[in-house]
């Protein structure tokens, strides 16, 4: 028999009344696991099949690509029909667990301060509000804040979200955009901060864009995407240009400035110096480098290179005429330089700050002082020095955990910052630099008692003998018995970095005697640059080792077992998880993709896949073929395997990862399972990958998740 939690819960806060009868105390034995495969609907299978580089390849599913066709849509209405049904019988259990998620989340939380001279913004959500609101104070951080732009009121049922937003130098204008259904489809609109309204000037076509004001706010430089209707059909999220958009003007005669005969997939990003002399502008296609090109944000010269070519990443700064650099140029894991702004070639630069133990992940010139945050074996120190590289004091933090955000101006001593952990509620901080004293400005409230949980760091070797970190965090007084209830999440890709911050989604699964893992497998940029090239390309198989390494150390090391472990996925991470169920498929009872890749000889035909070659490798070069076919979870559906129960989610205006993926997946691993746990997909309807998606919707979506994950691990009736 599994353990069971504590019989009555502690909990900290004088919230206990609100919530007391919410929580449920303990848990009982599950009912079957099973799942009648009748019941799937039918998919069809076909006989089609292509040829690439010689290798026959079934297809099987691939009517399921027209995501519009009737055929289609009947077939997905069956399928979330099913999902729905089969996870209603727990209607009560999924009740609760919403109503605990209300409660956790359903508290005033309080963003980072951003200053800009006089006026200091923030984001601020009250309760259970689907969005965050944006307010700023006048004259100091301390005056009475006032809304200058409530999301939630951009639409009724909350999917208009703010995707991004940049305020001009003094503070007055803010450039922001808003999209509908998670499509990241934005619109760019001018917000007058203190009239409270919106300027004339509308600019569409604005996704994942950047700003870089001028000086005195009159315009600003920019990047957009062209009309839909001027590019080939399936290169619309491409061909990403940067204009100069003068205020009052019809942004069809915006100044061109950057991208025209450049690669389609290439995402240029303009930003503003610290000084508001420059725009830098940074671009890439592969995420293990970029080039830095910059010039007067008053010039119509055209702008010059910093970092081109270098096969690196590179990100700076201006300041007094000086160049501030982070890169990995000669550092994996990275270093700062500096040079002046007529000699930026890195035949000029001088290093600042050398490459240290940890990752220098993030830099910042505050009171013209230089911060630099570092990850150290995955946790964040933050250190100060001067401008000339003279260090000049580490800044103590609450723990250990994750400095997630850092702001601040040239002219006032005060650093505003962000500190959290997996069960330490995001706090906002003012670090005042001349007088080295700290103030909490603000932490986020729980309604439960976090100081019954406690995180451990374990090192782990994995295949190849290469030592890998996870973060477990549980009950202290965890039995090592071999019987936990037990997630393990993993990302491993894209040069991402997933650090210890605070994530309310995880504490229903906690409350019930669940332990929780993150696997730091390689991929992600945890540990530099040979960290991210030890997961990807032809060394992508090296992510799903470590991944698996980590689930074989918690079983040995005691916390559970196959059939009381689950894992879990996002996006890439969805990937991840498509290997884990066809590689090694005794090692989960359960898997929760989401959003996931699962073709990968035909993903970078859609969405932003053609994007993601330089992270997977190529399907139409021969060499590179093998690499993703040999992993590719569609391609390696077995039938007659007994796959751990499994469910895919997807979203109808995902942007980024095109929902024939679970779809496919889906159907094979539906008719291919010997066994009788349950193949199930979820399309979210209004939603995307995941930006803008209101609370409301994410607690309901977040409710069914962990009902289907807690009735495979046994955790429910």
């Amino acid at each position: 028999m599994f353990r069971r939690p504590r019989a009555a819960l502690r909990l900290a806060t004088p919230l206990a009344a609100v919530v007391i009868g919410v929580f449920i105390s303990g848990v009982s034995c599950a009912q079957s696991h099973t799942f009648d495969p009748r019941d799937y609907p039918d998919s069809a299978p076909t006989d089609a099949s292509y040829i690439r580089h010689g290798v026959t390849i079934a297809d099987p599913y691939g009517w399921l690509e027209d995501e519009q066709s009737e055929a289609t849509q009947a077939w997905l209405d069956l399928q979330n029909a099913l999902t729905h049904s089969t996870l209603a019988r727990f209607k009560k259990t999924q009740q609760q667990i919403a109503r605990e998620l209300e409660a956790i989340y359903g508290v005033d939380s309080v963003s980072n301060i951003y200053p800009y001279q006089d006026r200091y913004f923030l984001f601020q959500r009250d309760g259970l509000e689907n969005h965050a609101k944006l307010l700023v104070h006048k004259g100091s951080y301390r005056a009475t804040p006032r809304v200058v732009l409530n999301p939630n009121e951009f639409s009724a049922d909350g999917t208009v979200a703010l995707d991004w937003w940049y305020p001009s130098p003094d503070g007055a204008l803010i450039a922001y955009g808003k999209s509908a259904s998670g499509s990241e489809k934005s619109t760019l609109y001018i917000r007058d901060v203190f009239a409270g309204q919106d300027l004339p000037d509308v600019i569409p076509f604005t996704q994942y864009c950047s700003v870089a004001w001028n000086a005195s706010g009159t315009g600003f430089y920019y990047n957009r995407c062209p009309d839909p209707a001027t590019v080939p059909a399936g290169e619309e999220n491409f061909h990403m240009r940067v204009y100069y958009h003068e205020l009052g003007d019809d942004y069809k005669n915006d100044r061109y400035v950057w991208g025209a005969g450049r690669p389609i997939d290439e995402e240029p990003k303009p930003y503003s110096s610290s000084d508001h002399t420059y725009v830098l502008l940074n671009f890439y296609r592969d995420p293990s480098k970029n080039d830095l090109y910059f010039g007067k944000l008053d010039s119509t010269d055209p702008l010059q290179p910093i970092a081109a070519g270098l096969g690196a990443i590179t990100t700076g700064d201006v300041v007094d005429g000086r160049l501030f650099l982070r890169t990995n140029h000669q550092a994996p894991r990275f270093r700062i330089c500096t040079t002046t702004v007529d000699q930026p070639g890195s035949e000029h630069w001088r290093e600042l700050v050398p490459q240290q133990k940890g990752v220098i992940n993030a830099f910042a010139i505050v009171h013209r002082k230089l911060l630099v945050r570092v990850s150290e074996d995955v946790h964040s120190r933050l250190f100060v020095y001067d401008l000339e590289g003279q260090f000049m004091e580490e800044i103590p933090l609450p723990g250990i955990g994750t400095v997630s955000s850092m702001s601040g101006t040239l002219a006032d001593p005060g650093l505003f910052f962000t500190f959290s952990s997996w069960v330490v509620p995001t706090a906002a901080y003012r670090y005042d630099l001349d007088r080295r004293t700290c103030e909490k400005l603000h932490q986020r409230t729980c309604p439960l008692d976090l100081a019954q949980y406690e995180t451990k760091q374990i090192w782990y070797d994995s295949k190849d003998g290469t030592r890998v970190p996870m973060f477990v965090v549980a009950t202290k007084d965890v039995q090592l018995d071999g019987n936990n209830p037990t997630l393990l999440y993993g990302y491993g890709g894209f040069n991402a970095s997933f650090y210890p911050s605070y994530r309310p989604r995880i504490l229903p699964f906690l409350e019930r005697g669940g332990v929780w893992v993150l696997a730091n497998i390689r991929g992600g940029g945890e540990l530099g640059q040979d960290w991210h090239a030890g997961g990807r390309r032809e060394n992508k198989q090296q992510c799903f080792d470590d991944f698996y390494a980590a689930a074989e150390k918690l079983i040995e090391l005691g916390y559970t077992n196959p059939h009381r472990l689950a894992c879990k996925g996002g996006s890439n991470g969805g990937l991840l998880i498509g290997a884990a169920v066809t590689q090694r498929p005794d090692l989960f009872q359960a898997a929760l993709a989401q959003v996931p890749l699962m073709d990968m000889l035909r993903f970078h035909h859609w969405g932003m896949g053609a994007q993601w070659v330089h992270e997977y490798g190529d399907p139409d070069n021969p060499d590179e073929f093998k690499w993703v076919h040999a992993y590719s979870p569609y391609h390696n559906v077995r039938d007659g395997t007994d796959y751990p129960a499994t469910l895919i989610v997807t979203a109808e205006s995902d942007n980024r990862v095109d929902t024939a993926h679970a779809f496919k997946m889906t159907a094979a691993m539906q008719q291919a399972t010997s066994g009788t746990r349950p193949i199930l997909l979820r399309c979210e309807r209004k939603a995307g990958h995941g930006a803008g998606k209101p609370l409301n919707m994410r607690i309901q979506h977040q409710a069914e998740d962990w009902t289907f994950l807690m009735w495979q691990l046994g955790m429910i009736d």
